[in-house]
């Protein structure tokens, strides 16, 4: 399973959107496509529920299952039929 990381989008330690949106946009993530991938719940800053939002709605097209939480206790949140 893939891990992706909040902290990899954070600027100075904070969630600025304006910079969290341009790194959205340039990530590539076609390396996804077909994997199981969890998205960590925690992070080492607050960050708001639309951002991991965000990173979901761009996983979702690609991903064979996404999942939340931590690898130990992963929630499944999406699943290709």
């Amino acid at each position: 399973m893939i891990t992706i990381s909040l902290d990899d989008f954070l600027s100075d330690g904070i969630l600025i959107e304006s910079k969290f949106r341009e790194k959205i946009a340039k990530t590539d993530w076609k390396k996804y496509k077909n994997e199981k991938v969890l998205i960590k719940g925690c992070t080492s800053a607050p960050v708001p529920t639309w951002a991991y939002l965000i990173v979901a709605s761009n996983l979702t097209p690609i991903v064979r299952k996404l999942y939340y939480g931590e690898s130990c206790s992963a929630i499944p949140i999406f699943q290709k039929h």
